[in-house]
């Protein structure tokens, strides 16, 4: 029998669509054994709401926590979840603990220490707390997967700077200097490389668990006409070792300058602390994904 992997989600839903997407893949998964989810940023409620949305329609119960939703310093870039105008089309949980999801992080990963996964999909300030609060958590992890930062300039168009990693800096580099013993960062230069037009995403996302996940996506594409599976690639990178290929290295977060704080700083070193993804296969990535929906 194939041991499952725990994992505990923080995530954004309800603004860039793939925080579904994500979601929608670990539930369907049956390798995950997800024990909860915190969201993060703006109206934290509400997207706390979109991801019991996608509970419900997988049939499972998992413990959802609103987390921060003010950055630790900076002004919030994210104060509104727009995905939440297609709640009422869908059942959901409406209430849930509030401000616990720190506490709930915390308890979780002391009670499996050295078995649980923290998958990262938003900006970093519930991590940030939580690596502050108890400053041992990061070592009782058994690894530690973002969807955070740019790491190299291999792809055209790709910026110096990524949304995650500049939506609350301080957390990020608070983050990123945690000391956690498996660190694996998956940037916006590698998964910039797994895109999918709208119309595609209409014919391909039809099973059951999906449904919701392209009625949120419709809002999306009134703005934006494809998915770019950001977050997914994270995920799948739990699961199957074989879809990116990774280098050891450090990363440092820029603080001082202004203009690119946030900003990540890669340098290859065969002894670093964090796995960085430089390669992507997406062919193997869409099979891999697709292959959990009927």
């Amino acid at each position: 029998m194939v041991e499952r992997e725990k994992i505990l989600l923080d995530t954004d839903i309800g603004s860039d669509i793939d925080d579904a997407v994500c979601l929608a893949y670990l539930l369907a998964n049956p390798v995950c054994e997800l024990l909860g989810i915190t969201t993060v940023t703006g109206e934290a409620v509400l997207r706390a709401q979109l991801a019991s949305v996608l509970c419900k329609q997988a049939h499972q119960d998992v413990p959802i926590y609103p987390g921060a939703e003010v950055p630790l310093l900076v002004q919030q870039k994210q104060p509104k979840a727009p995905q939440a105008v297609a709640l009422n089309n869908w059942s959901f949980e409406a209430k849930f603990p509030l401000n616990q999801a720190i506490h709930f992080l915390q308890e979780s990963i002391r009670a499996n220490p050295g078995e649980i996964t923290l998958l990262t999909i938003g900006p970093l300030t519930n991590i940030g707390l939580l690596f502050r609060t108890d400053p041992e958590i990061p070592r009782l992890l058994k690894r530690l997967v973002m969807m955070c930062g740019v790491f190299t300039n291999r792809l055209a168009g790709v910026g110096p700077l990524e949304w995650n990693a500049i939506g609350d800096p301080h957390a990020t580099a608070i983050v990123f200097q945690s000391g956690v013993k498996v660190h694996r960062s998956i940037g916006l230069d590698v998964t910039c490389q797994v895109k999918m037009p709208s119309n595609e995403v209409r014919q391909r996302f039809k099973s059951n668990l999906l449904r919701p996940v392209l009625d949120f996506a419709e809002v999306w594409f009134q703005q934006v006409s494809s998915i770019t599976f950001h977050d997914p690639l994270a995920a799948t990178s739990i699961f199957d070792s074989s879809i990116c290929q990774f280098e050891r290295g450090t990363v440092e977060v820029e603080l001082t300058s202004s203009k690119v704080i946030g900003m990540t700083h890669w340098k290859p070193e065969k002894d670093g602390g964090h796995e960085v993804a430089l390669q992507v296969n997406p062919d193997r990535f869409f099979d891999h994904y697709f292959s959990f929906f009927n």
